[in-house]
């Protein structure tokens, strides 16, 4: 065997014009694969990181009936039991209480329907980063009374930092609402809507304004390994009541999301099942010209003895070598450019960047280095190359010497 890998090596760059060629065709296909595959994959994962990092989480834990009738009356206590549950699963990384209602905020002479999250500042920050979106003043701490508001609310309402907003709403069991709270700071995320109708507030004085002290209304959860996730809704749900909790991964609570990414990525694998027929073409025509330019040579070491069965081995290396090359050498070609749009991605513009910002998305396209990818696309290649190279294998057990050596 040492013999024919010495032989076939050889014998590829006996022409290595014909070599570079082939070789060629399959870093060509090989590097439009990765790179159209891995901005699909990227922006898939930029959707879903937003929708769990500024909405639901990965897992989400409410009270029995809250999902289908969001009101501060279906919020449940906080409970040892669940610390308890969540502490001991080893794939829950963070957990994040809220608590949310809809109030009127009012300012001057004006007034807006806005959205109040209460949250724990130190591990909302570290779910969403939420004090690197800042524009103006500073984050708030766990016992603060001043609120964040997004710049296109502080806008409308005309307000500033240190000025103070007045919600007024419905709080826990029918009791009234009713606060003051100073404008703490004025963030701006990639989502209009969040920017125009959101109100983040300190868990605590969220629970003294909606009067339901020691309540959420979810937790949300994120993952150590997201592809775990089935598997971590499964365990919780055995371990809790589900006559009054709900376990909810966010592909439950986000359907519109997930059917849009499913939609878009059975586009995206029809788009690549013609690459593939364009690439099977490419690499096969250049296999063809190949066997066509040395039909004379194997008519040759035929008539001196090799043996058939040997030269299809040797023609099977040459192929295995060369689809190894090329599929080495894309994914090598491919890796800085994927690098960069993942450092820089591709900002979306116009009417498509409204559609992302829809579903609270930041219109972006980065590049996903996921080594699947890499993997899948390398080996799809190289299998076409592999059946490309039937063609010269089926030529050589099957030519006429006589024949091919008159031509």
């Amino acid at each position: 065997m040492k013999q024919y890998l010495k032989l076939a090596w050889r014998n590829l760059w006996r022409n290595k014009r014909r070599t570079i060629i082939t070789l060629t065709s399959v870093i060509l296909a090989v590097l439009l694969a990765v790179c159209m595959r891995s901005m699909q994959k990227g922006t898939y994962a930029n959707m879903i990181e937003n929708a769990v990092r500024f909405s639901t989480g990965y897992i989400q834990i409410h009270a029995k009936g809250y999902w289908d009738e969001p009101s501060l009356n279906n919020s449940f206590e906080n409970n040892d039991l669940l610390d308890s549950l969540i502490g001991n699963n080893k794939n829950i990384t963070l957990a994040v209480p809220r608590m949310e209602s809809y109030v009127l905020a009012s300012s001057g002479d004006h007034t807006k329907g806005v959205q109040v999250i209460g949250v724990d500042p130190r591990k909302e920050d570290a779910l969403n980063g939420l004090s690197d979106k800042l524009k103006q003043g500073s984050y708030f701490s766990a016992d603060d009374a001043g609120i964040l508001v997004g710049d296109e609310l502080s806008s409308y309402l005309d307000l500033s930092v240190g000025d103070t907003m007045i919600l007024l709403g419905q709080g826990y069991q029918g009791m009234t609402a009713a606060g003051k709270f100073p404008v703490k700071g004025i963030f701006h995320f990639p989502d209009k809507r969040m920017n125009s109708s959101l109100v983040y507030l300190p868990l605590i004085a969220c629970q003294q304004l909606f009067i339901a002290y020691d309540r959420y209304t979810s937790l949300s959860l994120m993952l150590k390994n997201p592809t775990g996730q089935s598997r971590t809704v499964t365990e919780l749900s055995s371990q809790l009541d589900t006559n009054n909790w709900e376990v909810m991964p966010w592909e439950a609570m986000n359907k519109t999301l997930t059917q849009e990414i499913a939609g878009d990525n059975a586009g995206g694998v029809i788009m690549l099942g013609i690459l593939y027929v364009v690439i099977a073409f490419g690499v096969f025509g250049t296999i063809l010209m190949m066997t066509m330019e040395r039909r004379k040579e194997f008519s040759v070491m035929v008539a001196i003895g090799l043996k058939r069965t040997r030269l299809i081995i040797l023609l099977t290396l040459e192929t295995l070598f060369i689809g190894i090359l090329g599929v080495s050498t894309g994914i090598i070609l491919a890796m800085p450019v994927l690098v960069y749009f993942k450092l820089n991605p591709v900002r979306i513009t116009g009417d498509a960047a409204q559609m992302f910002e829809q579903f609270g998305i930041e219109p972006i396209m980065p590049a996903s280095l996921n080594p699947e990818i890499f993997v899948h696309q390398g080996i799809t290649v190289l299998i076409i190359s592999l059946v490309a190279s039937l063609y010269p294998l089926i030529y050589v057990a099957r030519f006429d010497i006589l024949n091919a050596l008159k031509r």
